[in-house]
């Protein structure tokens, strides 16, 4: 009796730990390279930025939640990387969570910030501290600009007026929690999934005006706020370049360690790669 207790109590340990305090997520692909690659394993702390507090079992069902989230240690910063809940499952016209589906990528723009690609590199404010993987930005940068007119490099949000691709885009701003917008035709290109997200409601533009539902509206002011993703390995990384901005309850946690890693093509331990720091 006392050893089925024990395993009992184990076991509610593990699952307060995995629910609290890390969990472990395997890459899948190498659009992370080379800070991570396919068949790392890595740790997710979620003391960090404060773990979230849902109905899990609704959520497993296919049923969208209400996330909250416990105090952290700090705030998220640019450049660390996070695993989170893909904002897109079923398509990327609407926002919603599927706790299954996972993805992680390098923050390189906060709630708040002004987010721009120039000549392939990114830029926030102005500020002079380098963000993502400057190397691949930069070679991105030395190609032609007709390289870019493929349809396979046009960005979010996808519209012809703006005509972004992954050498040139933005300005950008990326939605704080309790900022308001003036709403014209280009605000509504760039914020109407989220403003849908928020309000449970279509977002639509006629005669010059936005309407949410049936209600027009001149200004909005955001509920949430929101973060810009990228891939380290620029030239193939399905991110917020493409997908746009992602809601910051749908962030597990910051990828912290690998703490095993596996090449997915020969089955071979990469000892090499083992407790290695993410950065």
């Amino acid at each position: 009796m006392n050893l089925i207790i024990a395993v009992f109590v184990m076991i509610c340990l593990w699952l307060l730990l995995q629910v609290f305090v890390f969990s472990s997520f395997r890459i899948p692909s190498d659009s992370m390279e080379p800070e991570l690659q396919a068949g790392d394993c890595v740790l997710v702390n979620k003391l960090v930025i404060g773990a979230r507090v849902f109905d899990i079992f609704r959520s497993v069902n296919g049923e969208q939640v209400t996330i909250h989230r416990l105090p952290g240690f700090r705030a998220i910063r640019r450049n660390d990387v996070l695993v989170f809940n893909f904002p897109h499952p079923k398509m990327w016209s609407r926002i919603e969570m599927d706790v299954m589906k996972y993805f992680v990528k390098r923050c390189v723009a906060l709630p708040g910030d002004t987010f721009r690609i120039i000549d392939g590199k990114y830029s926030v404010n102005n500020i002079s501290t380098p963000l993502g993987n400057v190397m691949e930005e930069s070679m991105i940068g030395r190609q032609p600009d007709s390289t870019f007119d493929k349809a396979v490099y046009l960005c979010f949000p996808y519209d012809s007026t703006l005509n972004w691709n992954i050498k040139r885009f933005g300005p950008l701003y990326v939605p704080k929690a309790g900022r308001v917008i003036r709403m014209d035709r280009k605000n509504f290109v760039l914020y109407r999934k989220l403003i849908a997200w928020e309000q449970k409601a279509t977002v639509t533009y006629k005669d010059s005006t936005v309407f949410v539902g049936k209600r027009p509206i001149t200004h909005y002011r955001f509920l949430k706020s929101y973060y810009f993703m990228a891939g380290d390995n620029c030239a193939n990384s399905q991110d917020s370049r493409y997908w746009g901005m992602l809601p910051e309850e749908y962030i597990v946690g910051q990828a912290t360690l690998i703490w095993k890693s596996i090449d997915p093509y020969s089955g071979r331990w990469q000892t090499e790669r083992f407790m290695k720091r993410v950065k």
